[in-house]
């Protein structure tokens, strides 16, 4: 990174640390923190939209489709967390390399499934064997943003109905009595006041959220804790930057990061609480 970089042995304290805080391996680790934070933004709306799916089906009038809202939500909320996260990533590749197989490869009269072997043509292969390393990792992100979306959208859908069912009963009388149809309701009167009720809820998920970055690594993502781990661990004389065990300092740096997300995600979430619950009377609300 710096010209003095060229021979750490003879650096002093401040250039030594200097240089080791800028080698190519410390840069792949900020660049973690991209994929961290990208993951959180791109994983919220998605779980919000399962959520709301998930709770507007579980309250519809159509069995099937009720049953199929609480199935879900029920199912995720009762499996931990970490099969789903690893059973999502899998169960949609396979199936996106189906399709392609049976598009692309028709002619083929072999069976996809050859005992425990799951094996597709070479043009149905997902990434494709020669495509650029960037868009491998760029797949494996989205199929873990799939992932995470899903789990956390069953318990957003949780939350959203205990909401959508605190909003005034006396307020959707008033919208049927002016002639309002159901769709109307949920759009004009149900869906705007409920955020003050699923606020609190959707704030503990987004925290969890931020916490469960770190199973990134189990779907072959190289996050956080990965190059914590990675790079804390002791080095010897045989590498350019040999240090002792530092992983209890990288994995405080860690936690106090950590603790910084989320101590500014709760204040951002008290600051909406307070804006949504402005000229608003909650001692009516059953």
């Amino acid at each position: 990174m710096f010209e003095f970089c060229t021979d750490p042995k003879s650096l002093e304290t401040f250039q030594w640390f200097s240089c080791y805080l800028t080698t190519p391996k410390h840069m792949s680790m900020y660049y973690s923190l991209f994929t961290v934070v990208a993951l959180i933004l791109l994983t919220a709306p998605f779980g919000l939209m399962f959520g709301f799916m998930g709770a507007f089906a579980s309250r519809s009038k159509n069995m099937i489709i009720r049953i199929l809202g609480k199935g879900y939500t029920s199912i995720v909320r009762g499996v931990p967390d970490i099969v789903f996260f690893l059973f999502v990533p899998i169960a949609l590749d396979q199936a996106i390399e189906f399709i392609r197989h049976k598009t692309l490869c028709w002619d083929v009269t072999e069976p996809i499934w050859r005992g425990n072997d799951f094996v597709v043509c070479r043009a149905a292969k997902m990434p494709l064997s020669e495509a650029a390393v960037w868009t491998h990792d760029v797949y494996g992100f989205l199929l873990a943003v799939v992932a995470f979306a899903f789990v956390f959208g069953a318990f957003c859908s949780n939350v959203l109905a205990g909401a959508l069912k605190s909003v005034p009963r006396g307020q959707i009388e008033a919208g049927r009595s002016m002639g309002l149809g159901e769709r109307q309701i949920r759009r004009l009167i149900e869906v705007p006041q409920m955020w003050i009720y699923a606020l609190p809820g959707l704030s503990n998920l987004w925290q969890l959220l931020i916490k469960s970055t770190p199973l990134l690594f189990l779907l072959g993502v190289e996050d956080l804790v990965y190059w914590a781990r990675e790079l804390g661990g002791s080095k010897t004389s045989a590498y350019a930057y040999s240090h002792a065990d530092w992983r209890l300092a990288y994995f405080t740096v860690l936690l106090l990061f950590y603790l910084l997300v989320t101590s500014i995600s709760q204040r951002g979430f008290e600051r909406m609480r307070k804006r949504l619950a402005r000229g608003q009377n909650f001692s009516g609300a059953s």
